[in-house]
């Protein structure tokens, strides 16, 4: 039962981490980012300033999970 929940956990844990990265690299630096990489095309029927308030809460919810993850991995495998 232990390691089964060891390996979901790695995987949660990989996928968020993976997300979290796309997510990161995603941001607006000075006026770069999710909504000048498309072009405006596809950003203009969100609004970039909605796009990015999304890709803010999706980063920080990948971010939270991972944390959660990390320490759950840390209790498991001590």
């Amino acid at each position: 039962m232990r390691s089964t929940v060891t390996i979901v956990a790695v995987v949660v844990n990989v996928v968020s981490m993976v997300g979290l990265i796309a997510g990161v690299l995603l941001h607006s630096g000075r006026g770069g980012g999710l909504s000048d990489m498309f072009g405006g095309g596809g950003a203009a029927a969100l609004g970039s300033a909605s796009a990015e308030r999304n890709l803010s809460r999706i980063t920080t919810v990948l971010a939270l999970v991972w944390l959660l993850t990390v320490t759950a991995l840390g209790i498991l495998l001590s």
